[in-house]
């Protein structure tokens, strides 16, 4: 039986991992006529996104879906991941705002909200590259341990950890929403290609155990060795413990 291809690691600093993921990104986008990319939010992906912003690539042609987004915040709130997205990608990159998509928070049905968000990126052809980062848990957009490696998009509870680690975008921990929407690790891993970009040395263990250690719910990153066309970018703190 053959095995999925190990993820590619390359150990690079912040200038680098942006250059060498908008190759990546400018690939996709030149790879079929109307390419498909999900993109992340948080600090990771930053490079990324700077880099794409001095290329002036044409994206007319590409949509673009969110992995992710908090349940609770108004319309409009600076940390929703709609508005971060505009702010870090729509705008620089001047996109049209309409090819960018998010799972819909504002449902009273949020269940079917994920629905028509899975149907959304199977109407587009499905995602030629998905962007990622890791949490300190080893969680995968939000998806937190413990959940099954072949989940959905759904609604999933923030732990404990993870709304720490996102405290500093907000005034207190209680404004930190308590709820999310993401695309499951099953939906993940239906991308043509993953891009796992990881920075610092708090993510080291996480790292270590997506991609070193057994696939396991526990580090709901390890479902990257299950795929077999996996490019992993990481600073040398990120990578000190592989």
């Amino acid at each position: 039986m053959d095995h999925p291809a190990a993820p590619l690691l390359q150990i690079l600093d912040q200038a680098e991992i942006g250059s060498a993921a908008a190759r990546l990104v400018l690939d996709a986008l030149s790879a079929r006529p109307a390419p498909v990319i999900g993109v992340a939010t948080g600090s990771s992906p930053a490079p990324l996104y700077e880099a794409l912003a001095g290329t002036h690539a044409d994206y007319r042609n590409a949509a673009w879906f969110a992995l992710d987004e908090y349940v609770g915040l108004p319309p409009g709130h600076p940390e929703s991941y709609a508005e971060v997205l505009r702010r870090e990608i729509i705008e620089p990159l001047g996109l049209d705002p309409q090819t960018v998509h998010v799972p819909d928070p504002h449902r009273a049905d949020l269940q079917a909200a994920c629905d028509d968000y899975e149907r959304l990126i199977a109407e587009a052809g499905g995602i030629d590259l998905q962007i990622l980062g890791i949490g300190r848990n080893g969680h995968l957009a939000f998806n937190e341990p413990g959940g099954a490696l072949d989940s959905r998009t759904r609604v999933e509870v923030l732990t404990e950890d993870t709304r720490r680690a996102n405290r500093r975008f907000f005034d207190s921990l209680d404004s930190v929403p308590t709820r999310c929407l993401t695309q499951g690790l099953g939906t993940i891993l239906e991308a043509g290609q993953l891009l796992l970009i990881a920075q610092g040395e708090d993510k080291a263990q996480a790292l270590h155990a997506a991609l070193k250690g057994p696939v396991s719910p526990e580090c709901p990153a390890s479902v990257l060795q299950l795929h077999g066309r996996v490019a992993v970018l990481a600073d040398a703190a990120a990578a000190s413990l592989l």
